[in-house]
């Protein structure tokens, strides 16, 4: 196991005001699955985790696979602890994602988790988001909420 950050959490020289948000072993799931990654507080409440369709992420509709969109949801739970509550989330697990899939992802589009902290006790934490896409987050691609829970020791 590599010692150090496991994730890479720096500005992002394309995307000013934007963090990238990449595992540091790019042979795991979201490197190989999910691509480069994005994130951002936008208020102290609101945490904003975006990944970029493209094709090999469609289904055979030429929309986003589902799958991704859930990726994508979970992967964000992790990155919105970390931004909204500092810390690190490395050794936490989801113990519950329930989604609501509202509308098609497009590829091409960046695809948003907005992310907000509802409640964290000492051994878990409660969230809840949407999946958008658009200039001004106007399409609606998927409501969720999670609760994960943090390390033993943390």
């Amino acid at each position: 196991m590599e010692d150090g950050p496991k994730i890479r959490h720096v500005p992002d020289p394309d995307n000013p005001g934007w963090h990238t948000w990449n595992l540091a072993d790019n042979t795991r799931f979201n490197a190989q699955t999910m691509g480069h990654m994005l994130v951002r507080k936008d208020s102290d409440t609101l945490c904003r985790v975006r990944m970029f369709p493209e094709r090999r992420h469609t289904n055979l509709l030429d929309m986003v696979h589902g799958a991704i969109t859930l990726a994508l949801m979970d992967v964000a739970l992790f990155a919105s602890m970390r931004i909204l509550l500092g810390g690190d989330a490395g050794g936490s697990v989801t113990l519950e994602l329930s989604s609501q899939f509202i509308g098609a992802g497009r590829p091409g589009v960046p695809l948003d988790a907005l992310v907000e902290v509802m409640r964290e006790t000492k051994r878990l934490v409660f969230l809840r988001g949407t999946v958008v896409q658009g200039e001004n987050d106007e399409h609606l691609v998927a409501s969720f909420s999670g609760i994960v829970r943090k390390p033993s020791g943390k």
